[in-house]
């Protein structure tokens, strides 16, 4: 062992820790840390935009319940990635970020794209460690995978000082990481896990909500068992979808309101009241409430609940489904509940079949939605970006597998398809990745779709282009609304993909089949009704 510098221990520690994948943008002072990273074998792909770097690294830890990890330039460049490390806070998806910065020596000096970067990251990363010394960086970068990972999963920035990167150490004094390997999966309280199977044995109307806190903790087949073993529908939250394939007999989207309207007893697990639950008031008032949750802090929190079970998802629904079992829970398969939720869904279904067979023209985007589904292979990963489109999406194209949809999530942030697209298909390479964009949003990080093209990602960009940002309506005014139409096949084209457009319905099918044959990043771009408003007919309202 020789002297080394602080770069390459960050790098080392990588390598530890099972980073396959760095996404980045090229600056100074990470340039080191990116060539060491390559030359102890993981991958890097570079983008043309920061912010498009940190939404892949997100999709990247999606689907594969890995920590995304990004670094960028000081400075601005550190900073262009803060949108997408909100996104993935609020997500609760496991990140690390290393933030190149100025030398810590000159802090308040006015030296070159001085800023306080930690400060900045603290609200959105669930913790910040600013290392001063070279050789601990192993040990802080080992805590930081760490943080990323335990409880509830969240981003951690660690930032990276050009003086400390680039300072030399002796390897063998660098402090070694302990690296303990402690995957704490709590249990609840055995009492609280008979006292919620009673509640939902003796309900008439029970449903199943499950969301992040159940995809993190990889529990989607203790959730099918439970349900398969109780009878009992269930719901997940949009980004969660496919925790059970949407086809199952006990899944019914288009009751998704009147099933929480009308139950009399909630198994929410994993997931938060906000406001895509209308803080709880989506809920009926007199329904039982029972809350499964990592922390405990989230349990009634903008709703109050009657029974609260503190632990890991995975862990708890094992319980539950132990006691579900030793009790001798009867099945609420064939009930009235059920079978009324299964008659509304089809009733739903039928009131937009209508729209997905239409022929009209410019095309309506359920219409787009339908043929796009009859193209896409059951794992398929679909990431949906975009204001009406996202609505249209949601209530027309099912999910059959856990972290095989991805969309904005709480934050609504738009720009997020095409990235999402990349970081999936680095994630898994092997499937169909499809991202289905209104025009708005795509406009936003449109550039690395050269990013796709140099690094030889074929993935699919399906556009409904309604010339504008939201649905155009006489009754509003929407200033900055009209875009006019872009040529999206045009710009694939330009970047050395492949694009088509399509203006009547019958062609949208056939181009996106050639799209998936080209082999290479394609942009299928297809005009679509200005004045279609994305209200869901399955959620009863836009806030699923």
């Amino acid at each position: 062992m020789g002297q080394v510098s602080g770069s390459y221990l960050i790098a080392r520690t990588l390598k530890e820790e099972g980073v396959e994948q760095l996404f980045y943008l090229m600056g100074g002072p990470i340039y080191e840390i990116v060539n060491n990273a390559v030359d102890m074998g993981i991958k890097a792909t570079d983008f043309r935009h920061e912010q498009a770097a940190s939404m892949a690294a997100h999709a990247y830890a999606r689907v594969t319940r890995k920590p995304g990890v990004t670094t960028a330039a000081s400075g601005p460049g550190t900073l262009n990635l803060l949108t997408g490390i909100y996104n993935a806070f609020v997500d609760s998806a496991p990140m690390v970020t290393l933030g190149g910065a100025g030398n810590a020596g000159d802090v308040g000096r006015d030296a070159f794209q001085e800023i306080d970067q930690a400060r900045i990251f603290e609200p959105v990363s669930k913790a910040v460690i600013r290392p001063i010394q070279a050789e601990r960086y192993p040990e802080h970068i080992s805590t930081a995978f760490r943080m990323a990972t335990q409880g509830r999963p969240g981003p951690v920035y660690v930032d990276c000082n050009e003086d400390v990167l680039y300072s030399k150490v002796d390897e063998e004094k660098a402090v070694s990481p302990t690296r303990p390997r402690t995957l704490a999966r709590p249990v609840a309280d055995p009492d609280l896990i008979r006292d919620a199977v009673k509640i939902l044995a003796a309900a008439e109307r029970p449903v199943v909500l499950s969301g992040g806190g159940a995809y993190w903790a990889g529990a989607w087949d203790e959730m099918r068992e439970f349900v398969d073993c109780t009878g009992i529908p269930f719901y997940t939250t949009p980004i969660t979808r496919g925790m059970i394939p949407e086809d199952h007999p006990l899944s019914f989207p288009g009751a998704r309101s009147t099933a929480f309207r009308d139950c009399d007893a909630l198994l929410v697990i994993g997931t938060r009241f906000n406001w895509i639950m209308t803080y709880g008031k989506r809920i009926n008032p007199a329904a039982k409430v029972i809350q499964i949750d990592i922390s405990a802090e989230e349990i009634g929190h903008n709703r109050n609940v009657d029974l609260g079970l503190v632990g890991d998802a995975k862990a708890v629904l094992g319980q539950l489904n132990a006691e579900a079992t030793r009790s001798g829970f009867k099945s609420m398969a064939g009930s009235k509940w059920v079978a009324a939720l299964r008659e509304t869904n089809v009733s739903r279904q039928e009131k937009v079949a209508a729209l997905e067979n239409s022929g009209q023209t410019p095309i309506h985007p359920l219409r787009l939605c339908k043929e796009l589904r009859e193209v896409m292979d059951r794992d398929a990963i679909l990431a949906v970006d975009g204001n009406e489109i996202l609505h249209f999406g949601r209530q027309s194209i099912p999910t059959y597998l856990p972290g095989h949809r991805l969309n904005s999530g709480t934050t609504g942030c738009m720009g997020v398809g095409l990235p999402f697209a990349i970081g999936a298909k680095i994630a898994r390479p092997d499937r169909q990745v499809i991202a289905l964009h209104g025009d708005g949003s795509l406009g936003m990080n449109i550039q690395d779709f050269d990013t796709a093209v140099r690094h030889k990602l074929p993935i699919v960009i399906v556009v409904s282009n309604n010339e504008g940002w939201t649905a155009r309506t006489e009754e509003i005014r929407k200033p900055g609304r009209e875009l006019g139409y872009t040529r999206f096949d045009r710009i694939a084209e330009a970047m050395g993909g492949y694009g088509e457009n399509v203006e009547r319905p019958a062609d949208i099918r056939p181009a996106i089949e050639r799209a998936f044959k080209s082999g290479v990043p394609a942009i299928v771009n297809v005009h679509t009704d200005p004045t279609a408003r994305g209200i869901s007919q399955y959620a009863g309202n836009r806030t699923e």
